[in-house]
């Protein structure tokens, strides 16, 4: 296409968009109101599925040795765990250590009853591997994996909690895909609706242009180019409002529910943006530009 056919192009998009005024207002509104909607729940399910991922950081299995395991056995169960797929780290803990943390919850602040186990560790013989996953669905192959090397006597799990976590994190993939579908389908219509009207107030000239020789190309180009000013606008107005009000909600979360200061860990705005804004942006863009084209695809037969 050459800079002339562009300009022209460029310049009908944009006439298109001031001869309906109103159905381009509320195209941009309702993408806005889309992209806006579809910010928060992105940003709210990012925070979550960043919650998710840090508890099953902590969620670990223990791997506990035979008895008469050598040291040099013990380094090699940790190698070959360390190689193991999904196996985000691993954490010796000696029997003296297992001790001392079990001392610390289970006497808690009376700790001198602990003193009659001064010689005698009860745990002695309790030296193990914590093994954390960086996906709590692996978990079941990790252990599986582990309790096949040779020296390693027994494999403590918790499989309640690895399918919880898991079934939160499928929930949260499935209403994602439901929303979002919902969001493009709303966005997508309107759309049609304003290149509809555009198509209508105009369409005597599309006939002419079609009989003199006019390619598809040609005429299609200005609806396309109004659809892609419409989502681009659409979204990069709840996009930049979404950017400032990120912090104050986050601020806000915090203040109004102090308990959560000590649990819940938020993303940075940068870091949810990092993805936001593209999407956003892509999804405005991608939104305007199809359902422009479809729906002048339909009346270039005449």
């Amino acid at each position: 296409m050459r800079i002339s056919t562009i300009g022209y192009s460029t310049k009908q998009g944009f006439k298109n968009i001031g001869r309906n005024k109103m159905f381009s207002i509320a195209s941009i509104a309702t993408m806005a109101a889309c992209i806006f909607l579809f910010g928060i729940f992105f940003s709210i399910v990012t925070n979550f599925r960043h919650i998710v991922q840090k508890a099953e950081e902590g969620v670990a299995i223990t791997v506990l040795f035979k008895e008469d395991i050598t040291q040099a056995q013990i380094q090699k169960i940790g190698q070959e765990l360390e190689g193991c797929d999904g196996v985000l780290e691993i954490k010796y803990v000696s029997a003296d250590e297992a001790w001392d943390s079990f001392k610390d919850d289970y006497f808690g602040e009376a700790k001198e009853l602990a003193d009659g186990f001064k010689d005698d560790n009860p745990l002695n013989g309790s030296d193990n591997y914590e093994v954390y996953m960086d996906d709590v669905a692996k978990q079941k192959d990790v252990v599986s994996f582990a309790e096949k090397l040779e020296g390693v006597r027994k494999v403590n799990k918790s499989d309640v909690v690895a399918k919880t976590l898991t079934s939160v994190n499928k929930l949260i993939v499935y209403i994602s895909i439901f929303l979002i579908g919902i969001l493009l389908a709303v966005s997508i219509f309107l759309i049609s609706n304003t290149v509809t009207m555009g198509i209508t107030v105009r369409r005597e000239e599309i006939a002419i242009m079609k009989y003199i020789g006019a390619k598809d190309g040609f005429v299609r180009a200005p609806f396309v180019i109004e659809g892609l000013v419409i989502g681009l606008i659409g979204a990069v107005i709840p996009l930049v409002v979404l950017y400032f009000l990120y912090d104050q909600a986050v601020a806000y979360v915090m203040t109004k529910f102090s308990l959560l200061n000590n649990i819940v860990d938020f993303l940075p705005v940068t870091t949810v943006y990092s993805i936001l804004l593209p999407v956003g942006l892509t999804l405005g863009v991608g939104i305007g530009v199809l359902g422009s084209f479809f729906t002048i695809r339909k009346h270039l037969r005449v």
